[in-house]
């Protein structure tokens, strides 16, 4: 009896102690949520965009007002004009360590952005903000940038992580690409349309909602292009009729309970928001400059350095800034990572893969 009676005070000490936590983070959301208009969506479109914790905004804030401070912080439509591949006029290597002014790039950056010349014609810039810390690789030769995927023979029962999948393809380095089957963090299959050196190794571009195709042809010109309408066989004469070589696919939805979107810059054209665009989250992005050279983006967030992470603002000012003609939204969160030469630039910031990357079934790598 003594015994059960220690029990029940731990357990009844244990149940106390987190009622006071739960009932405290509570009262700090609501405050939050009672707070400045521009805290207040801040978190609600932050928390939205998490796979596990949209329940939060609902926690504190009616369905309507949810939907209100989502449309006042949201992507406009894309812009329905067609992407001009004349913009593109790929120079060679060497030529490519300009701009598209002419300039040395290093000579664009912020007194805080730290430079690094690495070899192989790839630079590695550090890009600091307020609320994130971005890498950005530029990769002057985009024929070097192309799918690698674990999918093709099949559905295995797991994904690989980023430094799996590089050395497993002899790469230099990668970024994580769109949507994947993560569920109880398998990471074994993509979604939507994904193509890999030329095949197609998955054709469900109806699988989610407005899904929207990124990837390259097999001039190197990058491609973001709508398939949420198409059926396999469209896929198929599209890859034929575009030549499209690598890619995947991630999707424009803005819901009450989701904001997801993917074009970024058109044209040289950015896309035009409400507010910052979206939360601050996590973010994997890839631009092309007039010249051809690839802008592969991360961001950091949801507290690793600190940071909140980066809104689709934040996106388009980096990529801006570098020259990117046409850029595009990838999948973010607790996805985003980048490898290169050995080592993590940008690990996932959930707790169990906090020294690696979540696992999936292809990546976007640098050979």
């Amino acid at each position: 009896m003594k015994a059960l009676k220690i029990i029940g005070i731990i357990f009844l000490f244990i149940i106390t102690f987190l009622l006071i936590v739960l009932g405290t983070l509570y009262l700090c959301m609501k405050d939050i949520c009672n707070s400045a208009e521009s805290t207040r969506n801040t978190f609600v479109t932050t928390v939205l965009e998490t796979g596990q914790f949209k329940f939060l905004a609902s926690l504190c804030l009616s369905d309507e007002e949810i939907d209100e401070v989502v449309k006042s912080n949201s992507m406009a439509k894309p812009s329905d004009e067609v992407l001009d591949t004349s913009l593109i006029k790929i120079s060679n290597v060497k030529d490519q360590s300009a701009d598209i002014h002419g300039t040395d790039i290093s000579s664009q950056t912020n007194e805080n952005e730290v430079v690094q010349k690495d070899e192989k014609d790839i630079e590695i810039i550090q890009v600091p903000g307020l609320t994130y810390q971005a890498t950005l690789m530029i990769v002057k030769d985009p024929s070097r940038v192309s799918v690698a995927s674990i999918f093709n023979n099949g559905w295995p029962k797991t994904g690989k992580t980023l430094k799996e999948i590089v050395e497993m393809d002899n790469a230099l380095g990668a970024i994580n690409g769109g949507l994947y089957d993560s569920y109880n963090n398998a990471g074994g299959c993509p979604y939507g349309v994904c193509i890999s050196r030329g095949e197609i190794v998955r054709n469900r571009p109806t699988e989610y909602d407005n899904l929207v195709f990124v990837g390259l042809t097999e001039d190197n010109i990058l491609q973001i292009i709508d398939v949420g309408d198409k059926s396999p066989q469209d896929i198929i004469n599209m890859k034929e009729t575009l030549k499209l070589r690598d890619g995947v696919c991630f999707q424009e939805v803005a819901y009450t309970d989701n904001n997801h979107f993917v074009t970024l810059i058109k044209n040289g054209v950015p896309r035009e928001m409400n507010g910052k665009g979206s939360g601050l989250n996590p973010r994997t992005a890839v631009g092309q400059r007039a010249d051809g050279a690839l802008l592969l983006l991360v961001t950091d967030g949801r507290g690793y350095n600190n940071h909140i992470g980066a809104s689709a603002g934040d996106l388009i000012d980096i990529m801006m800034r570098y020259g990117a003609v046409n850029a595009a939204n990838l999948d973010g969160g607790s996805s985003t990572c980048m490898y290169y030469n050995g080592e993590y630039l940008q690990n996932s910031v959930t707790f169990f893969y906090s020294q690696t990357s979540w696992r999936l079934p292809c990546a976007f790598v640098i050979h």
